[in-house]
């Protein structure tokens, strides 16, 4: 869950092609693109070759799953693609069984409230509410207003969409830890070096160290997953700096940043 601000082989087709391939829906209208390039800075810093594995993806996002808005907002055709093309940026290498396991995209208009619940040490509940941006469970859901937010200042280190996808590609192999479903060795390193940098991140945040990246990333093991993809995509300079290994992960599962040129 996001907090307030706080040839090409695609990866899925290497590790996951048992699965059975599905029917390969329309295109998207080439002016349609053009037009959603123009709102979404990261994939208009694509190549071509990237930006037409986007299209494809995002359009079979727009065959596969439903989008609903909801609380009186509308969302039109431009809107839509730019929701799907958001959420399928994480999936550029890993491929369309990143979209596995969940079929419907909720837009609230702007931040909305849910209940969480706690159980301590202690076996004591705690309930509360908490006001988010994104929730990766089922459906997804996302703030319209924070994605707009996010478009126009693209390299602040939020990504609400990356974010939550990040937790969709996360659960995939059953368990939500911030380790992905890889091949087994480089699941080792990764679960190795991740681990290494959570521990250093949330030991610095408890010393109330000032911080480059958003303190919400020591949360969890699975949140230090998702707010570093959000970097990987929109501040990969600054997350280069600060934690070397993870941003190699990073970049060889999700591929090259579209602003890995832009300086920290």
């Amino acid at each position: 869950m996001a907090s307030l601000p706080a040839g090409h082989v695609p990866l899925s087709h290497a590790l996951f092609g048992w699965l059975r391939r599905r029917r390969t829906p329309a295109t998207i209208d080439p002016d349609l693109w053009a037009a959603v390039r123009g709102q979404l800075p990261w994939l208009a810093a694509l190549d071509a070759a990237r930006d037409a594995r986007l299209a494809a993806l995002s359009a079979r996002f727009l065959h596969d799953k439903t989008i609903t808005p909801v609380q009186g907002l509308s969302l039109d055709d431009s809107q839509r693609t730019l929701l799907a093309a958001a959420c399928c940026l994480p999936l550029l290498e890993y491929g369309p069984n990143g979209l596995h396991g969940w079929s419907q995209l909720i837009v609230y208009p702007a931040a909305f409230r849910v209940n969480q619940s706690h159980i301590d040490a202690a076996g004591v509940l705690h309930e509360w509410e908490e006001e988010v941006i994104g929730e990766a469970g089922h459906p997804l859901i996302l703030s319209w207003a924070d994605v707009l937010a996010e478009c126009e200042d693209p390299d602040a280190g939020f990504c609400v969409a990356v974010h939550e996808m990040a937790h969709k590609l996360d659960i995939l192999d059953g368990e939500l830890d911030g380790t992905p479903l890889l091949p087994p060795a480089w699941q080792r390193g990764w679960a190795r070096d991740f681990q290494a940098a959570y521990d250093a991140f949330a030991a610095r945040v408890d010393r109330g160290e000032a911080m480059t990246m958003d303190t919400y990333a020591a949360d969890s093991p699975e949140e230090f997953f998702a707010v570093a993809s959000e970097y990987h995509f929109s501040a990969p300079a600054v997350l280069r700096e600060a934690m070397p290994k993870v941003a190699a992960h990073l970049e060889r599962f999700y591929g090259v940043s579209p602003f890995a040129g832009l300086a920290g």
